[in-house]
């Protein structure tokens, strides 16, 4: 790869550092590899100036120091010394911590005392043995270590936490990683290319999913992290990223009450809006499903409480009916005003029946129907669950695909949707023609 690709950039920064060497270089490549060769300290960054094409090797980098805006001048940080988790067992971790997990200072690595050290900067000059910051020069199993200041114990572990990019929190929305092959091998499809499979996972689309090159990510909920295959036989298949042992960030207080969709409600209401109990999460009885709380740990699924881990316009859940799959929760919301304003996008509870039929072939309907002709309840247009698919409303953006009302997005024969049932991808809805006399 490129030399710069082990590199953050930023442009018009200049930052204050004691070290540093000046080399007269042709572009900012030169510059990286004068940085990489550098013997007189550790090189953690340069700067490099277009107008007098002149490079400076630096000892420290932003996180050490103190940065300005300067015109004219980029500043490079070498990322390794940027991260402060480690991947794997860390021997290339060159973060900052420099205390034990017990909470006790480390010894510095140069010094004999309390504890004689076995591994020192000059017996180990590529393990970054600097100051007194944990380090695995040893690749022990464990992860980086260091010798501690206390006499009674010579050395700890230290409480390094994972790369979120070779692990995965939750079910792997957040994963940034670089792998790109499936669980079992196959070489991943990248995501702007529409051969071998045609899909509509595009960037443009879905432009927070960081759909990059052909790496592993889980643009739609799934249970993990996925991708197309370049096998025509396979379409896709997930792929075989380790969980972090280390629990993931907490995002912010969880909410008692109903705030946008409610993805993040922690209540425990646990009652449809038509009275009926709900079914816990953590049974198949009377409905089976495939929101198990083990496989979608950070979805709040406890209980029987109304969730929504699949971003269905409001909490829902499995009902103990057996005649009635699954309804939606009544949330207080949060804020009135709030919900009012909202509320003005969607379509109100009793909603007045503009236009419960169609006419030619349906593409103008804008009703609110959400049943099939058999009585199926439809799916959410922008949900994935239990139907993944490409029929969003990002894709079709004129189709009104809101919420889970009937629509005619591809030109079918009339409105459609596709449905809750797992086993029923998809049925035509409960409509008749307008022009069709037998109805009032």
């Amino acid at each position: 790869g490129d030399i710069l690709d082990d590199y953050l950039r930023t442009d018009g920064v200049w930052i204050l550092t004691r070290n540093k060497q000046f080399y007269k270089t042709n572009n900012e490549k030169e510059c990286a590899e004068k940085c990489e060769a550098e013997r007189n300290f550790t090189c953690r960054a340069f700067l490099f100036t277009r107008k007098k094409l002149q490079c400076l090797t630096l000892a420290e980098n932003a996180k050490m120091t103190v940065a300005f805006p300067s015109t004219d001048t980029v500043l490079y940080e070498k990322i390794i010394y940027l991260t402060q988790c480690k991947r794997g067992i860390g021997t290339d971790y060159r973060g900052t911590e420099a205390k034990t997990q017990r909470g006790i200072p480390c010894q510095k690595w140069a010094e004999k005392t309390p504890h004689k050290p076995n591994y020192t900067p000059e017996k180990y000059p590529n393990a970054g043995l600097e100051e007194n910051y944990c380090r695995n020069p040893d690749a022990d199993e464990n992860g980086p270590w260091c010798y501690t200041t206390d006499p009674a114990k010579r050395f700890d572990y230290c409480a390094i936490p994972e790369c979120e990019d070779q692990c995965m929190q939750c079910n792997g929305e957040d994963y940034h990683g670089e792998l790109s092959r499936t669980e079992s091998g196959l070489e991943c499809q990248r995501w702007d290319a529409q051969e071998p499979h045609m899909h509509g996972f595009i960037l443009k689309h879905y432009p927070e999913k960081d759909l990059r090159m052909n790496y592993c990510r889980n643009p739609d909920g799934e249970l993990r992290p996925w991708c197309f295959t370049t096998n025509p036989n396979k379409r896709w298949e997930y792929c075989n990223i380790p969980r972090c042992t280390t629990p993931p960030p907490v995002s912010g207080p969880d909410s008692q009450c109903l705030s946008g969709k409610g993805e993040d409600y922690r209540g425990r209401i646990a009652i449809t809006e038509s009275g009926n109990v709900c079914q816990p999460w953590n049974t198949q009885f009377p409905h089976k499903h495939g929101w198990i709380p083990d496989r979608y740990p950070c979805k709040g699924l406890q209980e029987n409480y109304c969730r929504n881990p699949d971003g269905e316009k409001k909490p829902w859940c499995y009902t103990t009916n057996s005649s009635i799959r699954w309804e939606y929760c009544i949330i207080p919301p949060c804020d009135r005003t709030e919900q009012g304003i909202a509320g003005m996008n969607n379509v109100p509870v009793q909603a007045p029946l503009t236009e419960e039929c169609y006419r030619d072939k349906g593409q103008s309907y804008r009703g609110t129907t959400s049943v099939t002709a058999s009585g199926k309840q439809c799916q959410a247009w922008s949900s994935m669950f239990p139907h993944r698919h490409i029929k969003t409303p990002d894709m079709f953006p004129d189709a009104d695909l809101r919420d889970n009302y009937c629509r005619n997005p591809d030109g079918d024969s009339s409105p459609w949707c596709f449905t809750t049932d797992p086993n029923t991808l998809w049925e035509y809805c409960n409509l008749k023609r307008c022009d069709d006399h037998t109805q009032e």
